[in-house]
Parts: structure tokens; sequence; C-alpha cells
């Protein structure tokens, strides 16, 4: 267990039950928040490519000069 852990550890251990619920759904929380901008950024590589038709057209070009 690294030094960040086990101070983490010695903290917690030093909570109330309802504290260290607490704790563990503002973990939960933020694996979540993780997970979902992970996923907000595959998605928005993986449907670059398609766009890409759509974006690079020789009627918008003008757009690109702005």
């Amino acid at each position: 267990m690294n030094s960040g852990f086990k101070r983490l550890n010695e903290k917690i251990q030093h909570l109330s039950p309802e504290q260290v619920a607490e704790v563990e759904n503002f973990v939960e929380f933020l694996r979540f928040r993780s997970e979902e901008r992970e996923s907000t950024r595959l998605a928005g590589a993986a449907s670059t490519p398609a766009f890409e038709a759509v974006w690079n057209n020789t009627e918008d070009d003008v757009y690109d000069a702005l």
C-alpha cells in the first residue's frame, strides 16, 4: 500500500460509520465521473471520422478563414 493510501486509511479509521459511508459515496461519484468523461471522449473520437465528410467541404471553406 503506498503512503497516500496509508494516510487516507488512517484518516478514515477515525470517522463515524455515517462519515465512512459519505466517503464511500464520494469515491463512487469520482469513479462514475471519470468513467463518464472517458466515455464522452471516446464517443467524440469515434464520431470524428463520420463528421469529417460534413465538416470538410468546399462550400464551407470560406468559414475556415474566419
